[in-house]
């Protein structure tokens, strides 16, 4: 399969619920299972080039799912935006691996984490009271780990939800490189490639929370555009105080050392986010994660470059 099926789970929440949109890779009832969770202000479709990998070396015999995390891409907007944070995201995975498991019997669980997506697995994988079809056999964290640079906080938060429209995909591209560039080297179109999924026409996007998607949605090729993503993920973000950031640190280690599945972690060598004093440390505690770096790159590495991707699918695969 070159292309992933778009499907939806229903989650709950305070306000009635929302869906998740998710891409699923591969053939529907194969056994082994590999999630891949984007960062914040990412969605699922930065995970093709490794999907494809993937499958191209299982054969096809495996289920890669991506989903949109609630509030980005083709997935609903929370009525509440204080309801953006690690409970929720976490508490709707769990949702998704049970419709997983009743689709067809998942044999092996693996996950792949991008930054906010990896502390969404430290909180699965470092759980084990979760209502989780099967633990995690083995955890990718992408550029992530129990303690996140107070100054990267700041620099994301300083831009999360404040874009406006673009003209085109180009001119889109454009402007999110400017704030990217730290993903490291990419050609004009592995970005336009990385770029695409992250816009939707201006006119299809609501402001009005209760507003839920519909499956169908188009993608007319025409602008203006805006991101995909609801503008109050940042509230939360924007809201972290230095004490509340000690407190989730703590809160993370204790996950992190709870964790048994076998874990890679990965690092951009000029990453802001996570310190290479926090990798080493990971390399020792708990699951004691397998460190590899990439030159040239800070947060995060896009899993594009065949060095990258091929790290991760020689982990889960071999």
């Amino acid at each position: 399969m070159t292309e992933p099926s778009l499907r939806f789970v229903t989650c709950a929440d305070a306000d009635g619920g929302h869906r998740m949109a998710y891409w699923q890779w591969g053939e529907p009832d194969a056994a082994h299972v590999v999630l891949c969770v984007h960062g914040l202000a990412r969605q699922g479709r930065d995970f093709d080039v490794l999907a494809r990998a993937l499958l191209e070396r299982a054969k096809g015999h495996i289920r890669v799912v991506c989903p949109d995390i609630v509030g980005r891409g083709r997935s609903d907007w929370l009525r509440d935006p204080k309801g953006y944070q690690l409970p929720t995201y976490a508490a709707d995975v769990l949702a998704l691996v049970a419709q997983l498991q009743a689709d067809a019997p998942i044999v092996s669980l693996d996950y792949v984490g991008t930054s906010m997506g990896g502390l969404i697995g430290m909180a699965i994988a470092g759980s084990p009271q979760l209502p989780l079809a099967l633990p995690v056999r083995r955890l990718v964290l992408n550029d992530v780990g129990p303690s996140i640079s107070q100054t990267a906080v700041e620099r994301i938060g300083a831009y999360v939800g404040k874009s406006g429209e673009y003209p085109s995909l180009e001119a889109a591209a454009d402007a999110m490189w400017l704030l990217s560039s730290s993903f490291g080297a990419h050609t004009r179109e592995q970005w336009l490639d990385l770029s695409r999924h992250m816009l939707v026409p201006a006119a299809q996007r609501s402001e009005d929370r209760s507003t839920k998607r519909e499956p169908g949605d188009a993608r007319p090729e025409g602008g203006p555009f805006v991101l995909h993503y609801d503008p109050a993920i940042g509230v939360p973000i924007r809201a972290l105080t230095p004490q509340l950031a000690a407190q989730s640190e703590s809160v993370m280690w204790g996950l992190y050392d709870a964790i048994t599945a076998r874990t890679l972690l990965l690092r951009g060598a000029q990453s802001d986010l996570l310190a290479p004093e926090t990798a080493q440390a990971m390399t020792r505690r708990g699951p004691g994660a397998r460190l590899v770096e990439f030159e040239d790159v800070g947060h995060a590495p896009t899993l594009v470059a065949p060095a990258q991707h091929g790290v991760v699918v020689d982990f889960l695969l071999d």
